[in-house]
């Protein structure tokens, strides 16, 4: 069972309405990739197109939230990366906001951009990122610095900890207003944060593109208690973004049905494993192969 499952059975609180994951706008290193040579990548600044950026992107985001001005009981609560292009998003993105739609805001270091490894030698970063596509992005380490599978397991330890806070009302949320999580990080933690929630594979992941600067990604709540990319996106949306037909068919599907379905209802995950189910004949109970070969 999910954990989203076991806190509506609890009955404790209502869940968030959407969770809002948004890379930070554009930075001095996003236009200039010497700047890392220089500047530790956790103070890289945004450029005046990153602020105006972030600023329009925390406009759309209100008209997320307030259902275009129809909702009226909403609230906001922020998490954000520590880095400087981050926390300068939030500032921005905070603009469109009153203060009395805020309940809060954190600083979250497991939501930090992947670690490089310190100061970052443009020819030398060239030859790391070519080796990187060889050997695959998910797995490649780099020197000094952090694979995307290192940075699966500190945004695995931060999703445990979101859902402790939502669990505990750590965020002080009265449940007649609808919650919103707005997450401001970066494109390969939110990528990760992705494959996570929705058990994306390694080679899923493989495929995902990269968000834009200060472009966003809105989890929303489906009417049977999952959380879905489709209440909010388009599929052509979803397909720009690298996610394949089946994983399409998947979030349509959640934005609608009950996770207690997931497996009968959703073959194709299994399929992404197993080949033999097609030509299965063995009844429900029965514990020899399938194929029948011992």
């Amino acid at each position: 069972m999910s954990s989203s499952s076991n806190i509506i059975n609890k009955g404790k609180m209502a869940l968030p309405k959407r969770i809002i994951l948004v890379r930070h706008g554009e930075s001095a290193g996003n236009i200039d990739g010497t700047t890392y040579a220089t500047t530790p990548d956790n103070k890289i600044p945004l450029t005046p197109q990153g602020n105006d950026q972030a600023k329009r992107a925390g406009s759309r985001i209100y008209h997320v939230v307030s259902d275009s001005g129809a909702c009226s009981k909403w609230k906001v609560y922020f998490y954000v990366s520590p880095y400087l292009r981050t926390r300068s998003t939030l500032r921005e993105i905070g603009r469109a906001f009153p203060r009395n739609r805020i309940i809060g805001a954190r600083e979250e270091c497991r939501i930090r951009e992947q670690d490089f490894g310190n100061f970052q030698i443009t020819e030398r970063m060239k030859a790391i990122k070519e080796t990187r596509e060889r050997f695959g992005r998910f797995f490649y380490r780099f020197p000094e610095g952090e694979s995307a599978a290192d940075v699966y397991d500190r945004v695995s330890s931060f999703l445990e900890s979101l859902w402790r806070d939502i669990d505990m009302n750590r965020l002080h949320h009265d449940p007649a207003d609808d919650l919103n999580l707005i997450i401001i990080s970066h494109g390969l933690a939110i990528r990760v944060f992705l494959m996570k929630w929705f058990k994306w594979t390694v080679e899923q992941f493989e495929h995902l593109n990269n968000l834009g600067n200060s472009e966003f990604r809105v989890m929303q709540l489906g009417i049977g208690g999952e959380y879905s990319l489709a209440v909010h996106h388009t599929d052509e949306e979803m397909l720009e973004w690298g996610l394949s037909p089946d994983m399409i068919a998947d979030q349509r599907w959640r934005a609608h049905a009950s996770k207690d379905d997931w497996i009968e209802k959703c073959p194709w995950y299994l399929d992404t494993f197993f080949d033999h189910f097609a030509d299965s004949s063995c009844e429900d109970g029965e514990d020899i192969p399938c194929s029948h070969q011992l």
